[in-house]
């Protein structure tokens, strides 16, 4: 454990940052690391890996509190040493929550964590990140995704008990998870309730602990599913898989799996809502004269007619060649600024005939110019007066 590095410094957070401080945190990072946007680059590589370790345990309020309480120790897969069994430490294997802990110290004022212990719950929802192109974001596409899943042991079918065995019914609690204190107060006895300290809360006592998942009926595992990207995604938007999340608890449903899209720069194309922009030169003599020029877009290329005078700056539109609304409702425009470039490097001859061009116009050819003149001769006249 020297060799690693505290998780709140691989975060870049305080020890006391919120969650949604963490999670910021982490999409920047995951972003900044992706071995999709550092190919070939084995320390970005190894960043993200330490990236998503840390995120893993401070996203989760029980292993982030075992973390603050032990360090790396106690998040080991084998803190504790065993399932409950004697000498061990009583939480592993369980998913518990930090209300059952305030209930045993203060008699069930936080008892409505402990009546949902032993009953069907949610999984947690599970987090990974997806790179693609602009163009797949545009048009959508089918992509593989990675991510960590809690998932059900298959050794035990999600019991805990080794195969063979079965869990048995708590004999402190009778099944409930729940048990009955009479405190004596001013205004006389009064009976709460609170979670089991036996059996967690769960109902449930495991004698016989399964050596695959160590009694808690679950195991964590590296999944790979395929998964569709409407056309119009943006970048950094979420999308949600439903029921592809962490496993549930006795019986509860899956949760959802969150996939954070990001759409790499292209070299050509900005987008700007559901619009596409995109600026191009053209010469000189196609701004003065008109001309008809090839213009890229996201469908492939298409013919447009430059208009005769065209300035430096203007700007045309290209209706439906933007991008698709997320949904399927309506398309986006594509606007074109043009950029008149200015030639270098003349040879002696073509420097003569722009020369004797600019001899041969007058005012009436630049209009911008002949107004500047115009104010400047004004504004002098009036400097005089």
């Amino acid at each position: 454990m020297a060799d690693k590095r505290d998780y709140y410094e691989v975060m870049g957070v305080p020890k006391n940052a919120p969650e949604d401080e963490i999670k910021k945190a982490y999409r920047k990072l995951a972003k900044k690391y992706h071995p999709d946007l550092n190919p070939g680059d084995k320390e970005a590589e190894q960043k993200f890996k330490e990236v998503n370790e840390a995120y893993e345990v401070l996203s989760d309020k029980d292993k982030r509190a075992r973390y603050d309480q032990f360090g790396f120790a106690g998040v080991d897969p084998n803190f504790g040493g065993g399932a409950g069994g004697a000498g061990g430490n009583p939480f592993q294997g369980m998913d518990f929550d930090m209300g059952d802990i305030f209930d045993s110290f203060f008699g069930g004022g936080f008892g409505r964590q402990s009546r949902r212990a032993n009953g069907p719950r949610r999984g947690s929802d599970t987090e990974t990140q997806v790179v693609i192109s602009f163009e797949e974001a545009a048009k959508g596409c089918k992509k593989e995704v990675s991510f960590t899943q809690v998932a059900a042991c298959k050794d035990c079918n999600g019991t805990g008990a080794e195969p063979g065995t079965s869990p048995k019914t708590c004999p402190q609690c009778g099944g409930s998870g729940q048990v009955r204190v009479s405190q004596r107060t001013p205004f006389g006895v009064v009976q709460t309730s609170r979670g089991c300290d036996r059996c967690g809360g769960t109902g449930k006592i495991v004698e016989k602990p399964c050596r695959h998942c160590g009694g808690s009926g679950r195991v964590r595992q590296n999944r790979k599913i395929e998964i569709t990207i409407p056309a119009g995604i943006d970048d950094d938007q979420v999308l949600n898989v439903s029921g592809h999340g962490n496993a549930g608890v006795n019986g509860g449903p899956n949760g959802d799996l969150h996939v954070f899209v990001s759409v790499r720069p292209h070299p050509i194309f900005e987008r700007r809502g559901n619009d596409v922009w995109c600026e191009m030169p053209i010469t000189f003599t196609q701004a003065a004269l008109g001309a008809d020029v090839t213009v890229p877009t996201l469908d492939g290329q298409v013919s447009y007619h430059v208009h005769e005078g065209t300035q430096p700056g203007d700007i045309f539109k290209l209706r439906g060649k933007g991008i698709q609304s997320l949904g399927g409702r309506g398309r986006g425009d594509q606007y074109v600024q043009v950029t008149v470039e200015v030639p270098k490097n003349l040879n002696q001859k073509q420097k003569e005939l722009l020369q004797a061009l600019d001899k041969a116009g007058d005012d009436r050819n630049y209009q911008k110019r002949r107004s500047f003149f115009e104010k400047m001769r004004s504004w002098n006249d009036k400097r005089q007066k």
